[in-house]
């Protein structure tokens, strides 16, 4: 988590320094409200399309980008603080374009003489340019409009997730469109600069970004075709377990991490971690928990013989590390990722001394009874916590049973506001932070 939020704050930091340099002389000699206003508009702009040029790069799920910044889950929580962040700065552009007009025509600001534009060689790109200003004003405008309002769907959470798929994908044409913008827009004599240089690989980068997303190609991860071959339905947890054979060309996986799965074309792919660990057998288990609309229907549509997409592996919630102790926590459908690594462990040890803690608000004797299997025949210890009769797991109730539990590496999956509280209780006992590992499961 640390490391997007220093990639976060650190990108902006870089571009404005690269500002600076490219017009050290920008703030000085300024005079009067215009000429504050126009190098503004310069400075949000160049923010505005960096910004949102680094978001659609991320969107191409490069697996450089993957491995430094600790999984697909960690890029994609950059990605989307980089929309909202380019949201905010494009608004405020907007603001400063649009605001001191109106102003004007209310009469409440005086606009002063404009100074004559210099003359330019007869034929040059720069003179091009200015001839496309108005065009680029314009295309700039209405691609804001629809970025806004496409940008504020995807970040309402009731807004379907089939519909969240179909109009996402429309964002990489405003971007096209704000490439264009600031292209014609941008000073001429950035582009010379190390800025300038910077904003074209940037903005390079967004456009191959921007067109694999209208062809809905990515990276990293193929694409390969499989087949449902089973399905077990356990309505006391509301789960469905789905096992795939995937068509030659699955790679194979490292216990906890996820595939993309599109068992419709329409809906689009969802993340799912996969259950089992890879033997070399061709087949793949899933654990789907009724959460939404589309996974409670699922069920009922999926048939064996159905054919669906894959798309993986991914992630890096792998259980590597130093420690020779682990603690591992799954908040209910959580479990997954480490029935995966008990199903490794228990045909390779590693030697680690491992305890798993599951807490659960829903139970089923068969469920628990073949997960102590597992952890037995992997050499774990698993402590089952059914929130009706044991309470919430806490805190105080890891470390109680866990003595040594300052030598251990915590490897956590499930909702996001429990994991936050077992993470903050464990810093302020002084675990450190970079022994704390969580998978942020939220793909939009």
């Amino acid at each position: 988590m640390r490391v997007i939020q220093r990639v976060f704050l650190a990108f902006p930091v870089l571009l404005t320094a690269l500002w600076i340099l490219g017009d050290p002389g920008a703030f000085s000699g300024l005079n009067g409200f215009f000429a504050w206003r126009n190098v503004l508009m310069q400075y949000s702009g160049v923010l505005g399309i960096g910004v949102m040029s680094f978001a659609m790069l991320l969107s191409l799920r490069p697996a450089w980008f993957e491995r430094r910044l600790g999984g697909l889950d960690k890029l994609y929580r950059l990605h989307r603080w980089l929309g909202i962040a380019g949201l905010s700065i494009t608004v405020a552009h907007w603001l400063l374009a649009q605001g001191p007009k109106w102003l004007v025509q209310l009469g409440w600001l005086q606009r002063g003489n404009r100074p004559p534009r210099p003359l330019l060689p007869e034929g040059s790109l720069q003179q091009w340019f200015a001839h496309q200003r108005g065009f680029a004003e314009g295309v700039g405008e209405w691609a804001f409009y629809a970025a806004v309002v496409l940008m504020l769907l995807a970040l309402v959470k009731w807004f379907p997730y089939r519909r969240f798929f179909q109009t996402h994908r429309l964002l990489a044409v405003c971007y096209l469109a704000l490439v264009f913008h600031s292209v014609v827009l941008l000073r001429f004599e950035y582009w010379s600069t190390p800025l300038g240089a910077g904003l074209a690989l940037l903005m390079a980068g967004g456009c191959v970004g921007a067109v694999m997303a209208l062809l809905r190609r990515h990276l990293g991860g193929r694409r390969i075709r499989g087949r449902v071959v089973g399905l077990q339905r356990q309505p006391e947890i509301g789960v469905l377990g789905v096992d795939i054979e995937p068509d030659a060309g699955w790679p194979g996986h490292e216990a906890g991490q996820f595939a993309f799965i599109s068992f419709d074309d329409a809906e689009g792919p969802h993340p799912f971690t996969i259950a089992s660990a890879w033997s070399g057998e061709p087949r793949l288990r899933f654990l789907i928990k009724a959460l939404g609309d589309y996974t409670r229907l699922l069920p009922g549509r999926l048939r064996v013989g159905s054919v669906v997409t894959l798309e993986g592996p991914y992630g890096r919630f792998t259980f590597e590390g130093d420690a020779r102790r682990q603690i591992w926590i799954g908040g209910g459908i959580g479990i997954t990722p480490f029935l995966a690594r008990l199903q490794a462990l228990g045909s390779a040890p590693d030697g680690r001394d491992i305890d798993l803690f599951h807490s659960t608000e829903q139970y089923d004797p068969d469920v628990i009874a073949r997960l102590q299997r597992e952890a037995t025949a992997a050499k774990v210890r698993l402590h089952v916590l059914w929130d009706p009769r044991d309470g919430r797991l806490d805190v105080a109730g890891i470390v109680s049973q866990v003595p040594d539990w300052r030598e251990a590496d915590v490897w956590f999956c499930g909702p996001g506001g429990f994991g936050r509280a077992i993470r903050d209780g464990l810093l302020r006992l002084g675990l450190p932070a970079g022994r704390f590992h969580q998978e942020l499961f939220e793909m939009r």
